[in-house]
């Protein structure tokens, strides 16, 4: 009997790992009614070979903005970075997230 119930704990846990979803899965369309606050004046470091410059953005974060530094990210020969910004849709906004285009 305790093999079973092994067994079964075992198909148990391999069946809610499958269903699970992974993180790279995730994509949540958030539209709010609160306009974020002006870009922060950010002073841009000096160029670095092989590496782009993504500025930095609001984040809205359960109730708030929150500010989200500028970063350096490894470059992608052929492609340019198109930075995090915010659209606004009558009165709503909606955060676009970063993303490299050829």
């Amino acid at each position: 009997m305790t093999t079973n119930r092994l067994w079964l704990a075992t198909l148990c846990l391999a069946g809610a790992t499958a269903l699970a979803p992974t993180a790279g899965s995730a994509n949540v369309n958030l539209e709010i009614d609160i306009a974020p606050p002006a870009a922060r004046v950010e002073a841009i470091p000096g160029p670095r070979v092989g590496y782009v410059w993504a500025p930095g953005y609001w984040e809205w974060r359960g109730h708030e903005h929150v500010w989200v530094g500028g970063r350096w990210m490894r470059e992608r020969r052929g492609r340019h970075w198109i930075p995090e910004h915010w659209v606004q849709n009558g009165p709503h906004w909606h955060m676009a997230r970063g993303h490299w285009e050829r």
